[in-house]
């Protein structure tokens, strides 16, 4: 059994839907275990500088609903110098917290990878990115409510595609995956999804011009990852301008809009579970790993499986864009 009496929980790197629900599940699973919760704020930044706040129950009251994070994120420059994390760890140790959970995404989980191995603190991570890149859970907190909001402005931009009878570009995020542009495409029936997992194996613009943009359709819509390896939004319609100026084109870059607005229940479930079983974890001794979710079922996950293996896209899904665009 777990020695640790006091937990310390920090949100860190870009926001997600969900944050908030994860903050008030560790919250008050920790306090229903008999442990000590205090919550950092401004990630690990809070860590060096001591903003950190002694949670009861009452502190995570109404904020399950909230989008964001009441506990505030930013980056730290100073975290990332081992000076730093001494500083950061010299704060735990006069706070007297024991264990560390950081809800976070692949920076955030790499952070804390490193502060375990240096100080031997156990850290527990909670995936809370909405690009769904972490490998070893099927979704991450915030992705459903990002792929909501997508859907909600494509729904809007085909009403005005289709009356202009335009070939629109949608810009959504994802740096280094293209789960929320190729779901995103399915669920709005979007002709087309461009994603950094295929841009060096074809040229996707040219496979759309000659596969999916039929002439029998008045508009198109092309969702397309910011990724720096697709070239994001505008590089497509650059394209299309100068190879194909037979096309008018428009382009909408969603950016932050997507992580926003107010969790859907499937986000705040899987906070919910995530951060009670993030508590369980610390219980049972655990360190260092991730809590994901596999198949409806809590997993734990290694920091160095979660942030180094790239988290795989499911090429039938592909197939089901491609055949129900034409």
């Amino acid at each position: 059994m777990s020695t640790v009496k006091c937990v310390g929980i920090l949100t860190s790197g870009g926001d997600a839907p969900g944050m908030n629900a994860a903050i008030r599940a560790v919250t008050r699973a920790a306090i229903y275990n008999g442990l000590q919760v205090k919550g950092i704020y401004r990630g690990y930044k809070g860590l060096v500088t001591g903003e950190i706040q002694e949670f009861k129950s009452q502190n995570v009251s109404n904020i399950i609903q909230l989008g964001g994070t009441i506990l505030k994120t930013a980056r730290c420059k100073e975290f990332m110098t081992v000076e730093g994390r001494q500083i950061a760890h010299e704060t735990m140790v006069k706070e007297g917290i024991d264990a560390l959970i950081v809800i976070g995404g692949d920076g955030s989980l790499t952070g804390a990878r490193i502060f375990a191995q240096e100080y031997d603190v156990p850290c527990i991570g909670i995936p809370g990115t909405i690009d769904n890149d972490l490998y070893g859970t099927d979704t991450t907190i915030g992705y459903d409510t990002a792929l909501n909001t997508i859907l909600d402005a494509v729904d809007k931009i085909r009403d005005t595609a289709t009356s202009h009878e335009r070939l629109f570009f949608v810009e959504v995020m994802g740096r280094d995956a293209g789960f929320l542009a190729l779901n995103g495409a399915i669920a709005s029936g979007a002709e087309a999804a461009i994603i950094p997992e295929f841009s060096t194996e074809v040229d996707q613009l040219e496979e759309f011009i000659k596969s999916g943009y039929r002439k029998s359709k008045n508009s198109s819509i092309v969702i397309v990852a910011e990724s720096e390896i697709t070239g994001g939004a505008m590089h497509y319609a650059e394209r299309v301008k100068n190879e194909y100026p037979q096309y008018d084109v428009r382009v909408t870059i969603l950016g932050h809009l997507q992580r926003g607005g107010s969790p859907t229940a499937n986000d705040r479930i899987l906070a919910s579970r995530l951060g009670a079983a993030s508590i369980d974890a610390i219980q049972e001794g655990q360190r260092n790993v991730m809590v994901g979710i596999e198949n409806d079922e809590i997993v734990y996950v290694p920091f160095t499986k979660a942030i180094k293996n790239d988290k795989p896209i499911n090429k039938e899904l592909v197939n089901v864009l491609r055949t129900l665009s034409i």
